[in-house]
């Protein structure tokens, strides 16, 4: 396949013709609703693909500019630029009734939206796409899907990376080439559609301060109170509520808004007003105190067992030879061996191509490595062991049509699937189920530049995480999860950020639409399109109460992830860097919840797990079972 012209040829693309706004911002910092706007800039481009418009202009952020040698953007470069109020109708007017385009698309949204909240307005904006989203279905042979390598892909030239201006125009040259890519493999396109940002789910959040005390238990009849006890108030209080929870903080105690069978204590004068805390402290036998009992105890509030504090600096990266220590409890049979990881790679450098398969029947011979297999037709459980054996032959099991898929694989019906017309026009291998017994390989006829094979992991693996080497930026390590692009039924990526007891600290380390981030800022949600959702963590930044990270999905309404069949994730360090880690995770047939990852520390390294466990529930009962109060 040639490289693309930047030049667009709209005929055949009458399904992707949209007005399109593409934006860039250069921003003071990460953080939307703290941080604020530099520069920003505009292109209009009509359906037909041609540009119409731009527009650009540096900013006054009355603050400080923040990272200089990312931008280049001193304060006396910004000194007499306008403030965002006096720009925002131009902006507002370019915005209307197109498709805002951005390169990771949310954090441009994001920005613009507490700007235009800020000015007193609302974004116009009601539906985005993501090139970073578009291109991860495409999945070009590239090494990562920064800006800067997919200009260098599709042909686009780039003369000032980080200019808000020159990087706008590279990402229409970038947007057309990709609305092509898309267009020759009848991909739908994934956009998002853009809810008020005044909704008060988006309202920002008072960060709650960790406590740093491990929970102790329950006090005794007459205490004592020892730090790190968990403690929900409920009900009137003689004491101001925020002076009581001021105290008792101060004292080292656990403030929590709500009741789980960790709780320590609930503080109420009326044991029997019926509340949603007092009713789950009668079920789970939690202690009850009142207000003066409460207050006597916290006088003599106990020294506590401090979370343990470890450093990345610190640890030892065991070598591949070196098998790592076995998980924790939380082990489920049939796991593989732990994976070893090195230092952090960089853009040139390769992640591990397969894991340390010791005990697996298939270490000797893996034939599908470096290989992306789609399987279609079948059966749920024939799709399921199919996929299986994919990855037990090293291979990755795709889910959908794109780029980097190198065979398919027809079960029963599989020719009748919608994709099989341009699967067949495109050429690709396909295979009949026996293939899978003994695979008959045709070399693969790639280009060079492509990423490093990702470390195929199935359902239960476990691989160290790299530790950063020398001095380098602290990125979020990602997760991302994607389900077919034929799914009719809505699907929710949460986050849970868990103690040692799997509890959460306080309600609002439950990251979901509704709260897409955690008030600290370590955990974000960012919703990449309707097939597609990403967690992100902020792993130095996290506090040490927090030994676990919880990836999971839920199914919205009644249908089940029987339903929707496979999920994939692949896990990496940063939005657009090749991903480390992939995994084909398959549920049965009746599960409305499924955890799909979690990202844990053993002593000084954080590890990922690939779980792939289902529950029937829905997501408030799974909620519930990591101490989130979904009720009251």
């Amino acid at each position: 396949m040639s490289l693309v012209s930047p030049a667009f040829d709209a005929s055949g693309l009458r399904d992707y013709a949209y007005d399109w706004a593409v934006v860039d911002v250069e921003t003071s910092g990460l953080v939307a609703r703290r941080d604020r706007v530099l520069s920003l800039a505009v292109v209009i481009l009509g359906p037909d693909g041609e540009q119409t418009d731009e527009f650009s202009t540096l900013l006054d952020p009355g603050c400080d500019p923040g990272p200089v040698h990312v931008h280049g953007l001193t304060s006396e470069r910004l000194r007499g630029a306008p403030v965002f109020d006096r720009v925002a109708p131009r902006i507002a007017a370019m915005l209307r009734d197109r498709v805002l385009v951005a390169h990771n698309a949310q954090f441009d949204y994001d920005f613009l939206a507490h700007e235009f909240a800020r000015a007193g307005t609302a974004l116009p904006v009601t539906r985005r796409l993501c090139t970073l989203a578009l291109n991860r279905r495409v999945d070009p042979p590239t090494g990562d899907l920064r800006l800067g390598t997919l200009a260098a892909h599709y042909g686009v030239p780039q003369v000032r990376a980080h200019d808000a201006l020159d990087d706008t125009r590279v990402l229409a040259g970038v947007l057309r080439a990709s609305l092509r890519e898309a267009a020759r493999l009848e991909l739908p396109l994934p956009f998002v559609s853009c809810p008020p940002r005044q909704d008060p789910r988006f309202a920002p959040r008072t960060a709650k301060t960790p406590c740093d005390y491990r929970n102790p238990g329950r006090p005794g009849p007459d205490g004592p109170l020892v730090q790190g006890m968990k403690v929900a108030i409920t009900g009137e209080t003689l004491t101001p509520r925020a002076e009581l929870e001021r105290r008792a903080v101060e004292a080292g105690l656990n403030i929590m808004t709500s009741v789980s069978r960790h709780t320590s204590a609930l503080v109420t004068n009326d044991a029997t007003s019926g509340s949603g805390k007092a009713r789950r402290a009668l079920a789970e036998g939690v202690p009850v105190l009142d207000e003066s009992t409460f207050v006597r105890l916290l006088g003599d509030v106990r020294p506590g067992t401090p979370h343990e504090r470890t450093r990345s600096s610190d640890a030892a990266i065991p070598s591949p030879a070196t098998p790592a220590a076995p998980p924790t409890s939380a082990t489920r049979s049939g796991q593989e061996p732990t994976v070893p990881a090195a230092a952090l790679p960089g853009p040139a450098r390769s992640a591990p191509s397969t894991p340390a398969h010791a005990e697996h029947p298939a270490t000797q011979d893996r034939p599908l490595s470096g290989r992306r297999v789609l399987v279609l037709g079948g059966t749920h459980p024939e799709a399921v062991t199919a996929r299986g054996r994919i990855v037990e032959l090293g291979g990755a099991a795709a889910i959908n049509l794109s780029s980097s898929v190198t065979d398919v694989v027809l079960l029963d019906g599989g020719e009748r699937d919608r994709r099989m017309k341009r699967i067949t026009t495109l050429a690709f291998p396909t295979h009949d189920a026996t293939w899978l017994d003994a695979p008959a390989l045709t070399p693969l006829s790639r280009r060079s530049g492509g990423p490093a094979a990702a470390c195929v992991l199935p359902r239960g693996g476990v691989i160290d995480l790299p530790q950063p080497s020398g001095p380098t930026t602290a990125v979020p390590w990602t997760v991302t999860a994607t389900w077919a692009q034929q799914t009719s039924c809505e699907i929710d990526v949460v986050a849970f950020v868990v103690d040692e007891e799997e509890q959460v600290c306080f309600d609002e380390d439950f990251v979901f639409y509704g709260a897409p981030e955690n008030p600290g800022g370590t955990v974000r949600l960012h919703s990449d399109g309707p097939t597609e959702q990403t967690i992100g963590v902020d792993l130095a930044a996290l506090p040490p109460s927090a030994r676990k990270v919880v990836v999971a999905a839920a199914v919205d309404g009644s249908p089940t992830f029987g339903d929707v069949g496979a999920i994939h994730i692949s896990s990496g360090p940063g939005p657009s860097a090749a991903p480390l880690v992939q995994a084909t995770l398959d549920a049965a047939t009746t599960e409305r919840t499924l955890v799909l990852a979690e990202l844990y520390r053993r002593g000084p390294l954080w590890r990922l797990r690939t779980v792939g466990q289902g529950y029937d529930q829905g997501l408030d009962a799974l909620a519930r079972t990591y101490g989130v109060n979904v009720s009251d």
